[in-house]
């Protein structure tokens, strides 16, 4: 294996040849702050085209629409009250408008990025290996598209045939495991095989234990939510709280930046009923598409989650025919929510459903009011699920209006607050002590940093406030290539 530094000048070298420039947090964060230059290029790319430009359309902040969009405000819906059953004022911020229609595309960017330009990748000899469950093997594969590298995408088989087509359409090596959602272990499985059998030709990129990943959603998510609530919100609001689907951790990042800002907020996390790791030490399987579970993040610090609730994988299945089938959208109609926003339910993709019925969840059991700002975001949209709306339609038959009447009655209405926890402080202390079985006994971190993870503050600091450092060296590298001209 080359050194560091030999390394760092074959990816200089590459990076000239394929004109590619990267993008700073800063301006992944404001991209205001782009080169005109480059913003100018833009106007002839396609948002989901495999161009080394559409890196500076990693951000929250792309105009919404699928050629040739500049930038603008924060992608976000506001969800009617008529429509959440809550006063609470819920945004959400959408995936839908990132390259490839997921947020994911972000969270793979840190992971693969800072190795990069510190020559611990190498992109003309290594693959890029990104195990997942859905989403986030689709960004690294595009991120790794854009800078020239291979890829292995590693995700279960159960997952929707959308995720499939497209990853074999970009080149990737696809490798399905057994299962579905909740089969984690399974990848992780798949994961050391092949480094036993590869070694040094490819690198891992776990989103599940890697700190680029909620790095990024510190640096990039955290902020758009914070201008959301700013630019949103009536003046006499307050930022009550954020939910999201722990999935790998890496999007609750984003609610430790918030935390910095709003220290009274509270801050939720979601698992699948079917599978309550956190709430009650459980495994199972689910079909909430776009959360991984069974083991608790290396990367997600339990200390900052206030409350956890487990969501039913029927309520969001249901929800998600009654939001998408032109017969649901009648009776939402029907019961006060506008004609003309219900087109908007598009934007929320399945694990997007599922944030909002936490989210709802947690505004009732904290009895937020009309002056209380909810956050939370949808990963993805309808168009990564549509042949799982086919799948429903072949197997429970058409979605008639007395259906969606009950689904609307049952699962909308219906969203409770049991199962849920506030959780105390041995609550937290439980759930970091299940990274044991996973991290240390499976994985190879050690007890040491373990118990660091859990008493000592600055393990969290040193991962999160290092955003400026990091972006001195991403214009180091950019000065190196020699493309930045403005």
């Amino acid at each position: 294996m080359n050194r560091p530094e030999e390394i760092l000048k074959t990816t200089v070298e590459l990076c000239r040849k394929r004109g590619l420039i990267l993008p700073t947090y800063r301006q992944m964060r404001d991209p205001e702050q782009v080169p005109p230059s480059i913003r100018a290029e833009l106007r002839s790319i396609g948002l989901w085209e495999v161009h080394p430009r559409n890196l500076f359309r990693i951000t929250w902040k792309n105009e919404p629409v699928p050629r040739g969009g500049g930038f603008g405000p924060v992608n976000a819906l506001q969800i009617p009250p008529e429509l959440s059953g809550v006063p609470v004022h819920i945004l959400v911020l959408l995936g839908k408008y990132f390259p490839t229609g997921a947020h994911k595309v972000g969270a793979t960017f840190g992971p693969l990025v800072e190795r990069l330009i510190t020559g611990r990748f190498d992109p003309t000899r290594q693959k890029a290996l990104w195990p997942s469950t859905g989403n986030y093997c689709r960004g690294g594969v595009y991120d790794s598209a854009l800078l020239g590298c291979q890829s292995i995408a590693v995700l279960p088989e159960g997952m929707s045939r959308e995720r499939f087509d497209w990853l074999r359409e970009m080149g990737a090596e696809v490798i399905a495991t057994p299962g579905s959602e909740s089969n984690v272990k399974e990848i992780y499985d798949q994961v050391h095989r092949l480094l036993r059998e590869r070694g040094d030709a490819i690198v891992n990129l776990n989103q599940f234990e890697d700190f680029g990943n909620p790095r990024w959603h510190y640096a990039v998510t955290g902020p758009a939510m914070e201008d959301v609530f700013h630019t949103r919100a009536a003046d006499h609001s307050y930022l009550a709280g954020v939910f999201l689907t722990q999935g790998s951790g890496g999007t609750l990042g984003s609610a430790v930046y918030l935390r910095e800002r709003f220290p009274a907020i509270k801050v939720g996390a979601g698992e699948a009923l079917q599978c309550p790791t956190l709430l009650e030490n459980g495994y199972g399987a689910h079909r909430i598409e776009g959360i991984g579970d069974k083991h608790v993040p290396w990367i997600l610090n339990l200390k900052n989650l206030d409350l956890v609730a487990a969501i039913d994988d029927e309520r969001v299945i249901r929800l998600f025919r009654l939001f998408q089938e032109p017969a649901g959208r009648e009776v939402l109609a029907e019961r006060g929510v506008d004609r003309d926003w219900l087109p908007a339910l598009e934007q929320l993709g399945i694990s997007g459903i599922a944030n909002l019925v936490g989210t709802i969840a947690m505004a009732k059991y904290f009895e937020w009011d009309s002056r209380a700002v909810a956050l939370t975001v949808a990963t993805d949209s309808l168009e990564l699920y549509r042949s799982r709306l086919e799948e429903l339609r072949e197997r429970e038959g058409e979605y008639t209006p007395r259906q969606a009447e009950r689904d609307a009655y049952r699962y909308l209405d219906g969203i409770g607050t049991d199962p849920l926890l506030e959780l105390r402080y041995p609550d937290k202390k439980r759930m970091h002590n299940l990274k044991y079985f996973t991290w240390v006994e499976q994985q190879g971190k050690t007890v040491e940093e373990l118990d660091r993870q859990w008493s000592d503050p600055e393990y969290w600091n040193q991962q999160f406030h290092c955003i400026d450092d990091w972006d001195e060296k991403i214009e180091a590298f950019n000065h190196r290539v020699g493309l930045v001209s403005d």
